[in-house]
């Protein structure tokens, strides 16, 4: 099943890319711009695909024309989430020259780097083809960029993790270690937790495994560094009693046989840290 996702609000957006648009503009704004090009002289420039995959950052690269020149005629051709291939027109922007030159690269590296993690994504859900597994992302995120990364994989037809530290409990085995074991942990989980946070705890043992079930207070389990064997064990010990979700080491290269365990999710950093940008290009 492909996951829904909905577009957000320009107004949460246009932080990140004014903050983007500083820096590149600087004290200054586009000297190179300012200098060589009439202030009169209009184009039509395309934003064009140079490589195969899947786009997030349309959005995006749409508010920081606007930024740079609310006047700009933009036009939408490919929408984020959509499939790109080589020299495809994905985006036209009408108006000043020097408007669209000074807002190409900051349009270009957002749209390039989600793309990329969309593309990524997207390449790691087709991998689990034929089952109900599910893919899904982590906090190995570029600082800052958390918000627009994460939309970047729903782009791409992954799932979503928890956000950040406050909206979700997840115990890992630094906490286990200093609460004095996986029975202690659970219960100041259970003692202390709100009826509407949900509480996942990480297992690197089919052991460690067993007492969180016979403890109790965990909704989901996260296993750890498991190699398949074990795993597909530990899915099927935790079956009905717990969402189970596989991480660690989870390279696009072992997906499909994870994902044959019937593991409910399989999480993965690299969809974000190592996702390769796409190539796309602004052309006049």
């Amino acid at each position: 099943m492909t996951p829904s996702f909905a577009t957000l609000p320009d107004l949460i957006i246009e932080p990140l890319v004014r903050a983007a648009l500083l820096e590149d503009l600087g004290q200054s704004g586009d000297v190179t711009t300012r200098a060589v090009i009439p202030a009169e002289t209009t184009y039509e420039a395309r934003l064009n695909a140079r490589d195969t995959g899947v786009l997030s950052g349309m959005q995006i690269a749409r508010i920081a024309f606007h930024l740079v020149d609310p006047t700009l005629k933009i036009e939408t051709l490919v929408q984020d989430g959509q499939p790109c291939t080589p020299g495809q027109t994905l985006m036209t922007i009408a108006g000043s020259a020097a408007s669209i030159l000074s807002g190409e690269r900051v349009a270009l590296n957002f749209a390039g780097r989600l793309s990329g993690i969309a593309s990524l994504t997207a390449s790691f859900v087709a991998e689990t083809k034929g089952t109900d597994t599910r893919i899904t992302c982590t906090r190995k995120t570029t600082p800052g960029l958390r918000m627009v990364e994460k939309q970047a994989v729903l782009h791409g037809g992954g799932y979503n993790h928890r956000y950040g530290l406050s909206d979700a409990i997840l115990i890992k085995d630094n906490h286990i270690a200093a609460a004095g074991g996986v029975a202690a942990v659970l219960h100041a989980a259970k003692a202390n937790v709100s009826h509407m946070m949900k509480v996942e705890i990480e297992v690197d043992t089919l052991a460690q495994l067993q007492e969180v079930l016979e403890t109790g207070g965990a909704d989901v389990v996260l296993l750890d560094n498991m190699d398949t064997p074990t795993l597909a064990k530990a899915v099927a010990m935790a079956k009905g009693h717990l969402v189970t979700e596989a991480s660690g080491n989870m390279r696009r290269d072992r997906i499909a046989e994870v994902s044959a365990t019937s593991v409910d999710y399989i999480s993965s950093g690299a969809l974000t840290h190592s996702a390769q940008t796409l190539d796309l290009g602004l052309d006049f």
